[in-house]
């Protein structure tokens, strides 16, 4: 079988499949399922576009690693074949253990679970089917390898992740302001003293990295309208979750129901393998599916949650600097209660409110800090090399509070 497949990728154009490991890997079920993960969630409620998934995103990291090591070797730096090939695994499985919506999914059914540590324990389990095969990718992914650098492309302040995801959902949202030279900022990497650096001319690059990412979380990732559908979707799971507890007899698919009826600790998840195979089997359709059937649950906030995200009738949602007035959020329960024929103790599910935050840059990140090659050798953070009076700025982390309550209110 030919393994040397091309990809026409709408950002990039055509992208290799550099080697066979690589392309079973692509063929696994589990990599396979990202193909049914939207990359944003409840994004597509606001830019119709934003379908695209979590399997175009890996593909699209995975690009720009190959570009990046061809960059680096071209400037002298040894990188062998095992670490190529480890480095460009690490960064196509770096969001494996994604589920479906997944930060709602955090907050409802895998509490305290990481999708970081999920993708770990799957790369364990492919390394185990494969032979070993996955070492230096493990190794590179945790950091645990000798060269700092491989592991700083994958997650580091500039790594190759955070460069496709804003310009993929950029191109997808539509959303100009999150368009960056990705091509022009690789050519600049570097490495000094084993670290990621960027040589000074590509400053002007970095500069509006940055910018272009504070810009796509406030306009895109937490645009209120997003923010109130994955809030109704974290209180529909919540419900569901409850009443699958209590004994209820909810549709679900087999994966999802074992996630609803099962109360599973952190510990579980990691010392038992079921837990995992069916995290495995769940996608955005396991979600949905059931979301449109619940919409006929005879729990009636169950029905009236579902119903509200189908018809996209989502919450009224208030973003301020300061906190809400207590008084009128107990007005607004009051009046929700009596609109809706509630008790008070299901308000909470209608009415609530919580807290958004925002740090485009943190020049405390250590080695994840972005640092620019002066033309004397010397090494200086971004944001001290840079003649931008605002980019200080952006290591202040903005925090927003949210107030969210029925449209009918």
């Amino acid at each position: 079988m030919n393994k040397k497949k091309i990809i026409n990728d709408p950002v990039y154009g055509f992208i290799n499949i550099p080697s066979e490991l690589i392309f079973d890997l692509i063929s696994h079920p589990f990599f396979q399922r990202l193909r049914y993960i939207k990359q944003l969630g409840m994004t597509h409620l606001v830019y119709p576009g934003a379908l695209h998934t979590r399997f175009h995103h890996a593909l699209g990291a995975m690009h720009l690693m190959c570009l990046a090591i061809d960059i680096l070797r071209s400037k002298g730096h040894e990188i062998t074949k095992d670490e190529e090939e480890g480095a460009t695994i690490a960064i196509l499985l770096h969001d494996i253990g994604h589920g479906p919506f997944s930060h709602a999914l955090e907050y409802s059914l895998v509490k305290g679970i990481q999708h970081e540590d999920i993708s770990i324990l799957m790369m364990e389990r492919l390394n185990m089917e494969f032979d070993g095969k996955l070492n230096t990718a493990i190794a590179i992914f945790k950091g645990a390898y000798p060269k700092k650098f491989l592991h700083q492309l994958i997650s580091s302040q500039l790594d190759l992740d955070r460069m496709d995801y804003l310009n993929r959902d950029s191109f997808f949202t539509g959303v100009s302001e999150g368009v960056i030279s990705f091509d022009r900022i690789i050519k600049m990497f570097n490495i000094a003293d084993d670290q990621l650096v960027i040589e000074e001319k590509g400053i002007y690059s970095i500069e509006k990295f940055l910018i272009a990412r504070r810009l796509m979380y406030w306009q895109v990732y937490l645009h209120k309208t997003v923010i109130a559908g994955e809030m109704l979707l974290v209180k529909i799971l919540k419900r569901a979750k409850e009443l699958a507890v209590k004994g209820a007899d909810l549709f679900a698919t087999p994966a999802l129901q074992h996630f609803l009826k099962n109360e599973i600790s952190q510990k579980e998840f990691f010392e038992t393998n079921v837990h995992l195979l069916q995290f495995a089997k769940l996608d955005d359709q396991d979600i949905f599916a059931s979301v449109k059937v619940w919409c006929g649950n005879q729990d009636r906030i169950l029905s009236l949650l579902c119903n509200m995200l189908v018809n996209r009738n989502l919450y009224k949602i208030e973003i301020t600097n300061d906190m809400p007035d207590p008084g009128r959020v107990s007005l607004i329960s009051e009046n929700t209660a009596f609109s809706l024929g509630i008790d008070q103790n299901e308000v909470p599910y209608f009415v609530f409110t919580d807290v958004i935050s925002n740090r485009a840059y943190n020049t405390g990140g250590g080695n994840s800090t972005i640092n620019i090659l002066m033309k004397n050798n010397t090494t200086t953070d971004i944001a001290k090399a840079s003649d931008l009076s605002n980019l200080e700025s952006l290591d202040r982390t903005v925090r927003k509070h949210i107030l969210c309550y029925p449209r009918i209110i």
